[in-house]
């Protein structure tokens, strides 16, 4: 469930409810009175995470060596992030051409 849920603004009943606090409605003691901006679900089973960690696992080790990064600590301290114009971003993607097999780590998005 999302933090701006009902069910996450509810669930701490008459204690503090940091979800409560976030969304600026910690002062509503109606439980009707409040304003919900997330949302509740399911989401079906997927399998294994193995295969995902596996590719966050792999994106991490490739960011390391592009910058040149030993350790965890020397990412934080070397690396950083560049904000790209959404232009940029598209071209930053394939394009003209046909994928004819999507990558894993790949949505195509």
């Amino acid at each position: 469930r999302g933090m701006g849920s009902l069910g996450a603004m509810q669930s701490r009943g008459q204690a503090r409810s940091y979800s409560k606090d976030r969304y600026f409605q910690d002062d509503v003691l109606s439980d009707d009175k409040l304003v919900p901006e997330g949302i509740e679900g399911m989401v079906a089973y997927r399998g294994s995470i193995a295969a995902v960690a596996h590719q966050l696992v792999g994106g991490l080790r490739a960011s390391m060596g592009y910058s040149g990064a030993q350790t965890i600590d020397d990412l934080h301290a070397k690396g950083s992030f560049v904000r790209i114009t959404s232009a940029g971003l598209r071209e930053s993607h394939p394009h003209d051409v046909q994928m004819t097999l999507e990558a894993p780590n790949y949505s195509g998005r």
